[in-house]
């Protein structure tokens, strides 16, 4: 949230108000006042921001405007209403260039870069996937959260194929393919730690972090979040760090991201969730430098979506498709390779 994009006017009964944001609290969330809590959940706001907002009438709890000093509880529903459509909702075409793996008249298959932000929002209005694909197709479909031919997203540092449709029958089956998880999804990733299974399943709950809000994180309890399934499977071991392929059943929110860090195998330089840290291996000083060398190499949570398969939505074909992973995490994964080989031969020496 800057300057530009939270506009904290006070609002006129005769205007009409538009939703920038919405947000559930979650069971099991303590008494907290309701400034600092929305400070924590949306990226760039300010606490004094947050509470003009409030004294302006901005901030609804179960449709009801608060002050700052409201304490939020359980299952309450947080609304920030203002008299100007939500920025994000404004999509201007921008000449991005896009890989594409596969297109035809009802959809498009293409490779995401690393460091490129599917959709607009809170402090990326532009320069985004969704700015690319309205610059070079037209007439997109609109999804329910109104992004043009969307049908399911990957985090802006993960790399990998996504699939757009390009009519509102491709929309709804696809749609419809991830929701009853008749779709092929698999990513690979580099992990700190040596995964002790060859394959194992993930489960849990996934919610938003109780306590840093820009997480998610893994809950037992069944009523919070929503349900996750992740298969998981070794590819490759390199001591201190594991190279593993991720098939998802479900497809939450940082799915893979909070799964792995729930076994104790944080996502190799993953800075949200503490993987931009040493998490395993020496304290020696030239250890510590190889590590840094590698954060170097690929700056960016080392997650890929490699695979991804689904029916085609006109004729029913099931399409598979594969991709390689990209030059950045293919260096870092070259280097833990011929340090993990060195490190066995000094041992077989010893």
């Amino acid at each position: 949230m800057n300057n530009e994009d939270f506009d904290l006017e006070s609002q006129e009964e005769s205007q009409e108000l538009f939703e920038h944001y919405r947000f559930e609290v979650p069971k099991g969330q303590a008494l907290l006042r309701i400034d600092k809590y929305v400070t924590y959940l949306i990226p760039n706001a300010t606490r004094n921001k947050i509470q003009n907002a409030a004294d302006n009438g901005d901030i609804y709890v179960n449709d009801v405007p608060v002050k700052s000093n409201y304490r939020i509880k359980p299952f309450d529903v947080i609304r920030i209403l203002l008299s100007h459509p939500p920025f994000e909702n404004r999509i201007d075409p921008e000449d991005i260039p896009i890989d594409i793996v596969y297109e035809d008249d009802a959809l498009i298959v293409l490779n995401k870069p690393p460091g490129l932000v599917v959709h607009p929002g809170h402090g990326n209005y532009t320069g985004t996937l969704v700015n690319a694909l309205v610059y070079h197709f037209q007439h997109l479909p609109m999804n329910s959260s109104k992004r043009p031919g969307l049908v399911h997203r990957i985090d802006k540092d993960t790399s990998g194929l996504l699939v757009v449709a390009k009519t509102e029958h491709a929309l709804a089956n696809l749609a419809a393919q991830f929701e009853f998880k008749t779709s092929e999804r698999e990513y690979v990733a580099l992990v700190w730690g040596n995964v002790k299974e060859d394959s194992g399943t993930i489960e849990g709950n996934i919610s938003r972090h109780l306590k840093d809000r820009m997480q998610m994180a893994v809950f037992e309890d069944p009523e919070i979040g929503k349900p996750a399934i992740t298969h998981y499977k070794v590819l490759e071991r390199f001591g201190y760090v594991t190279l593993v392929s991720c098939r998802l059943e479900t497809g939450r929110t940082h799915q893979i991201r909070a799964h792995m860090k729930y076994i104790g195998h944080t996502l190799f330089n993953d800075e949200r969730y503490g993987g931009d840290q040493i998490l395993k291996g020496t304290t020696f000083a030239k250890y510590k430098q190889f590590v840094e060398n590698c954060f170097k190499a690929c700056p960016r949570q080392a997650l890929h979506a490699k695979t991804l398969g689904f029916k085609h939505p006109e004729t029913g074909e099931m399409m598979r498709f594969d991709t390689e992973i990209p030059a950045d995490m293919k260096a870092v994964i070259d280097k833990w390779r011929t340090y993990s080989s060195a490190k066995e031969m000094e041992e077989e020496e010893d």
